[in-house]
């Protein structure tokens, strides 16, 4: 069994990393599961390799440890993309030209057929930094049609019991609502979270996805695109995340809850991780 902890190289790791690392090897470790090492870093306009090896360190310095090689996911936007390709082919998604001004202004993208001519032609010769002309969405109204009748669950078991969770019921309510249809590559990246995820989980044997609540919603996208690839749907644990004193997550701009500041402020291992608890 493999579970995996995943962050983003777009800053200072923080206490809130500090907690789900915390949740994460600890379930590996209850369990006596693999807990793997990810660097989810398609987003090229933020990430770094500077916060990338800050990363290896505090993590090293809290005292966890974990499989080689880690996967960076910035070396596999071509796996990435050809996984785009097929949803577009199958008609399933389609470019969105418009801009976020456009939807404020009351404008909603159309699923045209289109089958994204060259699209693939971004991704080769190991382009480190892809851009595409314009995003790409994914179509849960025809998404859902090509299913058919086909089951789409997920097994949940933060509540200490494996709870069973309809994301067809959501994903319905999302179409009969008409939200906007999830993007699943990026104009400015070439590809997107949704996409990069759901692959890895699959071609890295992940049975168990630990993560904060705040991706609940989007474990349902997950399962949906899990269903059309044929990938197996791992069980998902959704634990709290960690806020600061207002009740807001705790984020990277926040540097005074950053590992380094307490670190260098002279806390221990140890008092860190105590500290990151709810």
């Amino acid at each position: 069994m493999v579970t995996r902890f995943a962050p983003s190289p777009t800053g200072r790791l923080h206490l809130g990393h500090a907690f789900a690392a915390k949740v994460a090897f600890n379930f590996a470790k209850a369990q006596n599961f693999s807990c793997l090492l990810r660097i989810e870093d398609i987003d090229h306009t933020r990430c770094t390799n500077e916060y990338t090896l800050e990363i290896y360190r505090e993590l090293d310095w809290l005292g966890f440890d974990w499989p080689l090689p880690v996967k960076i996911q910035s070396k596999h936007y071509y796996d990435y993309a050809k996984i785009i390709k097929n949803l577009c082919n199958l008609g399933l998604a389609y470019e969105c030209p418009l801009t976020r001004g456009n939807i404020r202004d009351g404008l909603l993208p159309k699923n045209k057929g289109t089958n994204i001519n060259g699209y693939l032609d971004h991704f080769k010769e190991g382009n480190s930094k892809p851009i595409i002309p314009n995003s790409i969405r994914l179509d849960l109204k025809k998404s859902m049609q090509y299913l058919k009748d086909q089951e789409l669950t997920f097994i949940e078991t933060s509540s200490g019991e494996e709870k069973k969770i309809n994301s067809k019921v959501a994903l319905m309510d999302a179409v009969e609502k008409k939200k906007l249809d999830p993007i699943i590559a990026r104009k400015d990246i070439g590809v997107s979270y949704h996409i990069a995820v759901t692959h890895d989980d699959y071609y890295q044997d992940i049975t168990h996805v630990v993560r904060g609540h705040d991706l609940y919603e989007s474990t349902h996208i997950h399962v949906l695109i899990q269903k059309i690839s044929n990938w197996p749907t791992p069980k998902y644990h959704h634990h709290p995340v960690l806020n600061n004193k207002y009740g807001d997550k705790l984020s990277k701009r926040g540097l005074d809850t950053s590992i380094r500041s307490l670190r260098n402020n002279g806390l221990t291992a140890h008092q860190v991780l105590d500290m990151a608890t709810l």
